[in-house]
């Protein structure tokens, strides 16, 4: 058998690469925006949670429960902060709960 001679690299960085390559970065972000606000909200807040969306560094969360969404509203700038230190990245800079 011929021995093969080539780099090892980490899934990881490949998926980085490729993800970097394809311009699939926006995508990504979104898929890990919904999985970070799921995890940091918990399932009582997730369960009255219809939709998450981010758009130009606003991220859009529409709530089926207008006490919860006066709630959340006292906390913007926590959930802004808690937000963006899990992405690790300033991606959000307003929140609107609708």
């Amino acid at each position: 058998m011929a021995k093969r001679e080539n780099d090892a690299f980490s899934v990881k960085d490949l998926m980085g690469s490729f993800i970097k390559e394809n311009n699939l970065s926006k995508g990504m972000q979104k898929l890990k925006i919904e999985e970070i606000w799921a995890k940091l909200m918990g399932q009582g807040v997730v369960s009255y949670t219809e939709k998450v969306q981010l758009q130009n560094k606003t991220l859009v969360i529409s709530l089926s429960s207008s006490v919860l969404r006066e709630e959340l509203s006292y906390g913007k700038d926590k959930i802004i902060k808690l937000m963006n230190e899990e992405m690790g990245e300033e991606l959000i800079s307003k929140i609107m709960l609708v």
